[in-house]
């Protein structure tokens, strides 16, 4: 894959679309808040691979995002970590590698693995196929998949996305497991949060990205974070979350893309819109 220079941000860390509606939250059956104007997906979640979220979200609502989400790690994110891990020759160390809401990995795959959108559906396409990951990893990372699904967990472990896993309500602040997520954040080189922070208590987010930025050793090294938020769903949190991640990190870039059709739900609830979109964001660590 090549490596490309940094494109232009297209969008200021103020920026935001323009607002909808504002929304309440609700708690669907697996402990997930959602926009109670947003479909969610929670009989997908709890299947034992990745075969229907494929055919109902991927294929049915052309779930184009991790075509973005991977240019945006190329160009912001792979060059240094290519660098610092040595590559092609393998001379530097291995980078610790966190996808946060991680479900059964796509966006690892976009990113770790470099594939398109058409690629992972082609590898998620049936029961046999999704059991391997018609792919590479194109740096040395130890990936660490976080989600409030175990099967979805379990899919990525023994595909071989992920070499370990955390599976934890975030939003129950007292656990051992949110303990050790964020300790996992500090470890982090690269933190990978897309179309998720909006399921997350802005106390959590909080926490999370606090102990990212903060390292996990006392000299902290350089280390980068991916996320994006969704539009038109819960804008007003969006804006509170891009105040945490500017208190904390340093941003570096952003761009504003389609995310993916709207189901039938979305669209009743919001007349005249077909796509929701993305603004996705690139920060870093601050480093002496």
């Amino acid at each position: 894959h090549d490596l490309h220079p940094p494109p232009q941000s297209t969008l200021s860390p103020h920026h935001r679309l323009p607002i909808i509606s504002t929304p309440i939250a609700t708690m669907t059956n697996t402990g997930v808040k959602t926009d109670e104007k947003k479909q969610h997906f929670d009989d997908i979640y709890v299947e034992s691979t990745p075969v229907p979220y494929k055919t109902r979200i991927l294929d049915a609502l052309d779930y184009v995002s991790d075509d973005f989400n991977r240019q945006m790690f190329d160009a912001h994110i792979l060059p240094w970590a290519a660098a610092a891990a040595g590559c092609p020759k393998g001379s530097g160390r291995e980078l610790n590698f966190v996808d946060l809401c991680s479900c059964f990995g796509n966006t690892t795959m976009a990113t770790i693995y470099g594939m398109t959108y058409d690629a992972i559906r082609e590898n998620w396409s049936d029961e046999t196929k999704c059991r391997t990951i018609q792919s590479t990893r194109r740096i040395p990372v130890n990936v660490t998949g976080i989600d409030i699904s175990q099967p979805a967990l379990d899919y990525g472990k023994t595909a071989g996305l992920y070499d370990d896993t955390i599976c934890s309500n975030l939003n129950e602040r007292s656990t051992a497991e949110y303990e050790q997520v964020k300790k996992v954040m500090g470890d982090a080189d690269i933190l990978l949060s897309t179309a998720a922070l909006v399921y997350l208590d802005l106390e959590t987010i909080d926490g999370i990205i606090k102990s990212f930025a903060e390292g996990g050793d006392e000299q902290k090294e350089e280390g980068y974070i991916l996320v994006n938020f969704l539009n038109p769903f819960a804008l007003e949190k969006a804006d509170d979350t891009k105040k945490i991640l500017l208190k904390y990190l340093d941003f570096v870039g952003s761009r504003a893309t389609r995310h993916r059709r709207m189901s039938e739900l979305e669209q009743r609830n919001y007349p005249g819109e077909e796509w929701s979109l993305l603004e996705l964001w690139v920060l870093k660590r601050r480093t002496p």
